[in-house]
């Protein structure tokens, strides 16, 4: 304890206000309640009070006489060991009344899951809003930081009169202080039982939420609809500066007519507030002057004239504090989640209602008296308040409807153990490696699965997995699984530095590599290399004959780890807008769901022949692995990057009936002259398909192919909507619908507001369901800000993708919130290859943008950069390339000497120059100049790459390369099938394919030009 003789250091006397609650015994108590996870260690949480309340000492006052004195004397904090129902708020020690005569704040401390912490304080010493700087102190202290302190001495009476200006204040509205008004709680009992309190959550930020209810209960409540309300104000807006924890707040009186909008109700608020009219309704200074007996016995009066009459001084007292940030109440392992605020009432006062927002909710409580079905009415006030704000019309889609029981409870390692009992001898895999049967694919995960078991690999154990689309990748996958452990995708093309990004991040304890790949150096120390062909190399071996067929039962007798529903099954990355990738992680639980609803809607089964286009490390892979090897069906492996001629072999000659695959690559596959027969489904995913290309897809596939538009982010497992084109009924749209959710999925549609829109309106997708990820490995923070809870309690995924329900009931995207894009079915974040290019040396800021070209499918990506140091673009191409993935290189990168900004001081991208523009001076690559005359095979080729990447022919020239010109990967494809379609004839078409190594390498307008001519005349030497 301190020196007496220092606690009058702070001291103010007694307003008026505070005289005449004090005379009320101070049984109006302020609390502010804060909702986390995580843990609060009572003795930390004690010396953080301590270190606050000496920065605030408002909080440590006792009363005497008609003064407040510091008692330097810190708050207690009581931890309650007994259940705390932060729903019906019920516990009796928020009953428990804090005294004028100290100590008059008290820290309660409820620990549990939620964690509760509650600042109380006697109404006559503070009010909400001061209460609140102690309390966002205390959180700082325990963050480690200086608390910012309320040191003002002023009390309301003294604010007041700074606060008053010629003329007077302004009088008090009519009928104030009268007892004339219905309580919409119902009469107050004889017998008072203490206060109690309802609570309700809605979702959103809403503006004029005041104005809004005090609208909806006076026509619900209010005399003829009329009411009049209490609306208490800050005082502090008149001082910004001021930091107080004094009761410095006032009423405004607000009258409600017969028939007012919300609109015109909010429209004289604001006059009101204009006019300062909350400093007219202030308590009668002369109070200060009348004995305590006098002012207990005026309360006790007020209070049965109102139980008499059934009448009360408004209909209500309706506070909103304000949206404040949860991080402000969040310290080192604890993470606020919830912020409310429990009120009260006084002598002849009308039930309280009191509005806070946080987090992307408004959390709304009521108070008053306790008595018979008053809990229930409350409740039914709060129905009214959350469909004013919160429209069940808006809230409820029937497409939401989705419950459904899954048909067994087992894994997609029980499943697959079961699919290869059943049908041991069918062909599981084929492709160029010949076939395997399943249970030929069965014993080669199992040896798999049994080294990793030998090595201690099992429940959370993350393996990488370094394979190609090839039998040991798949063989890879599934022994991950059946060891118990979570498998890790990553591309054999991705860079060595990124490899090692990811295998430390994810914590990767070890990587089944396949033979080409052993010697990679981004395999991190610490995570041990398994090289996949040596594993499998006896279970690969032809079975002797007569031998017994061990891959049936296990390898061995090796029996698969027992798999839990929450168990990790998989570790997808992918681009993070902070510059580094963010590892998505899938539970067996999401996975298995996925299966279930995907196998259903996609018609896969037995004779499902599906092959695997997409990279591992892109989850789409995952329909062609799991749905049919878990249908007894088929995946046909294609271990080369998918081009025109490998595509038409596939489509013509591989026996698929089923395709899963991406826009960009079904746009491709459309510019091939060829009408592939027998195929049941084509399953599209990864970006927005256009009409044009679904409608030109089922002319090719034929009517009786169902071509299904599917949607997900990889948060989401895979895919959790889909729609069935409709050539006649979806031929006036630009895109194809994404359909309805997936079972046991919602979908919700929320405004910059996080508010519900209404039925037609765009919002933002915010996913929830059986499907959700874990979260994001390693990366507490990013799963606070994309998976939050609905006011219900629903967690969801933030997708950042826009959205409307049609009418005929599926839904529609209509584009991003953000810069996020899509590249071939692959997310990208620009700021993370910004980020990427900041590493260089030479450079000091890069801007990526996204762009489409003219008659391009897709978008590419362009690099913006300033440098400080001579660097070229190839340079930093390089640089890009040893570090991000293929598909986030940009197509060009220009070296600038400045970025333009608009007015708000962000980079202006619509006024970056175009790469490819003619302008001179524009400040980009090295151009082509004006074409010369050439000869017919340089002339049709420069024609097929101006279609390809959007440009003018003139812009071409020999040694104009393809990439430099903005052209990516896949359109590079499409430059090639193109090139054999248009300018080769069919026996030159293999010749020239055999060098498409070169061409990727090399794609000079010069070097196609003599490879399309050397392929020319190998074919006229053969035909001789």
């Amino acid at each position: 304890m301190r020196d007496p003789s220092a606690r009058q250091l702070y001291t103010r006397p007694l307003s008026a206000e505070e005289w005449l609650y004090v005379g009320m015994g101070g049984r109006n108590t302020i609390q502010h309640v804060v909702e986390g996870d995580g843990t609060l260690d009572a003795e930390a949480l004690t010396k953080a009070v301590a270190v606050a309340s000496e920065a605030c000492p408002g909080t440590r006052l006792r009363r005497q006489g008609r003064r407040w004195v510091d008692s330097g004397v810190a708050p207690l904090v009581h931890v309650l060991a007994g259940p705390f129902d932060g729903e019906r708020l019920d516990s009796p020690a928020l009953r428990t009344p804090l005294s004028p005569s100290g100590p008059t704040c008290e820290v309660l401390l409820v620990p549990g899951d939620p964690v509760t912490v509650v600042f109380r304080a006697c109404h006559a010493v503070t009010d909400a809003r001061g209460l609140l700087p102690w309390a966002v102190d205390v959180f700082r202290v325990l963050r480690g930081e200086r608390p910012l302190g309320a040191p003002a001495r002023l009390n309301s009476d003294e604010f007041l009169r700074q606060l008053e200006v010629p003329g007077g204040l302004p009088p008090i509205p009519q009928g104030v202080g009268k007892l004339e008004w219905p309580s919409p709680l119902g009469p107050l009992p004889r017998r008072g039982r203490g206060l109690i309190w309802r609570r309700r959550t809605v979702d959103g930020s809403h503006p004029a939420i005041t104005a809004k209810v005090i609208t909806a209960l006076a026509a619900e409540y209010g005399p003829r609809g009329r009411g009049q309300f209490f609306v208490p104000v800050d005082l502090r807006r008149h001082d910004t500066a001021l930091r107080s924890t004094a009761w410095l707040s006032q009423a405004l009186v607000v009258d409600v007519g017969p028939g007012d909008g919300w609109e015109e109700t909010h429209r004289r608020m604001l006059t009101a507030l204009s006019a300062r009219e909350e400093l007219a309704l202030r308590t009668e200074p002369r109070l200060l002057q009348a004995p305590l007996p006098v002012l207990r016995l005026l309360s006790a009066a007020v209070d049965r004239a109102a139980v008499r009459k059934g009448r009360f001084s408004a209909l209500g007292f309706v506070t909103h504090l304000g949206a404040f940030a949860l991080q402000d109440f969040s310290a080192a392992g604890f993470r606020a989640r919830t912020l409310f605020t429990l009120g009260g009432t006084g002598p002849g006062s009308p039930p309280s209602i009191e509005m806070m927002e946080s987090g992307g909710r408004t959390e709304i409580t009521v108070a008053w008296q306790d008595g018979p079905g008053v809990g229930e009415r409350a409740e039914a006030l709060l129905d009214q308040v959350e469909e004013v704000l919160s429209p069940r019309a808006h809230r409820h889609w029937a497409g939401n409807d989705t419950a459904r029981e899954l048909p067994t409870d087992g894994s997609v390692v029980r499943l697959f153990r079961e699919q290869v009992r059943r049908t041991p001898d069918r062909v599981a895999l084929s492709g160029p490696e010949g076939t395997v049967t399943y249970a030929g694919l069965s014993r080669r995960a199992d040896a798999v699965a049994a080294e990793l078991t030998r090595r201690g690999a099992g429940r959370g154990t993350v393996v990488a997995l370094l394979a190609d689309r090839s039998v040991a990748g798949v063989a890879g996958l599934w022994g991950v699984l059946r060891a118990g452990s979570c498998y890790l995708p990553v591309d054999a093309q991705h860079p060595d530095a990124r490899l090692a990004e990811l295998l430390s991040a994810a914590g990767a304890a070890y990587c089944l590599v396949e033979r080409p790949y052993e010697r990679r150096g981004g395999i991190p120390d610490g995570c041990v290399p398994l090289v996949l062909d040596d594993l499998m190399a006896e279970a690969a071996a032809p079975r002797r004959p007569g031998a017994a067929e061990d891959g049936v039962s296990g390898h061995r007798g090796f029996e698969d780890a027992e798999v839990a529903p929450d168990d990790l099954a998989y570790i997808i990355y992918t681009s993070g807008s902070t510059g580094r990738p963010k590892g998505v992680q899938i539970e067996h639980r999401s996975l298995t769901h996925y299966v279930h609803w995907a196998t259903r809607e996609f018609g896969v089964d037995a004779e499902t022949r599906l092959p695997l286009l997409t990279s591992p490390s892109f989850d789409v892979s995952g329909t062609s692995v799991f749905l049919p090897l878990l249908a007894g069906g088929e995946v046909i492996l294609l271990r080369d990057e998918p081009h025109h001629l490998s595509l038409r072999r596939l489509l013509e000659h591989s026996g698929a009936n089923t395709l899963n695959l991406t826009p960009s690559h079904l746009d491709l596959i459309g510019q091939l002259d060829i009408r592939p027969a027998g195929f049941r489904t084509v399953i599209v995913i990864g970006e927005q398909l256009r009409v044009e290309v679904a409608a030109r897809a089922q002319e090719m596939f034929g009517e009786r192919c169902r071509i299904i538009n599917e949607y997900g982010p990889t948060e989401a497992t895979i895919g959790c909507t889909a729609y069935t084109f409709r050539p006649e009924a979806d031929a006036e749209r630009a895109v194809v619908p994404i359909g309805m959710p997936a079972d046991n999925t919602q979908v919700f549609l929320l405004d910059a507001q996080r508010r519900f829109v209404a039925p037609g309106g765009v919002g933002e997708m915010y996913l929830g369901g059986a499907q959700l990820a874990r979260g994001y490995r390693g990366r507490p923070d990013l799963d606070r800000e994309c998976f939050p809870r609905l006011a219900d309690g629903t967690r969801v995924y933030r997708t950042g993708d826009l959205a409307r329900a049609l009418p005929s009931g599926g839904l529609e995207f209509v584009g991003r919130v953000d810069n996020q894009v899509k590249v071939r079915g692959h997310r990208v974040e620009p700021a993370e290859v910004a980020q990427s290019l900041e590493g260089h040396p030479a450079v000091d800021r890069a801007v990526v943008v996204a762009r489409a070209r003219p008659g391009r499918s897709g978008k590419s990506l362009y690099a913006y950069v300033l440098a400080h140091a001579e660097v070229t673009p190839e340079e930093l191409a390089a640089y890009a390339t040893g570090r991000l993935p293929r598909y986030m290189v940009p197509a060009a990168i220009l070296v600038v000497p400045e970025l333009p900004y608009t007015v708000s001081g962000k980079v202006d991208e619509k006024a970056l120059p175009d790469p490819l523009t003619e302008e001179p001076g524009a400040w980009a690559l090295d151009r082509a100049g004006p074409a010369a005359p050439v000869d017919p095979v340089e002339e049709a080729v420069a024609r097929v790459w101006a279609r390809a990447l959007g440009v003018e022919r003139g812009r071409l020239d020999g040694q104009a390369d393809f990439h430099r010109m903005g052209g990516d990967s896949l359109s590079l494809l499409a430059m090639v099938a193109g090139v054999c379609r248009e300018v080769l004839e069919a026996g030159g078409e293999e010749a020239f394919m055999a060098h498409l190594a070169t061409i990727i390498s090399e794609p000079t307008l010069d070097r196609v030009v003599a490879l399309c001519r050397a392929a020319a005349a190998g074919e006229r030497q053969e035909r001789v």
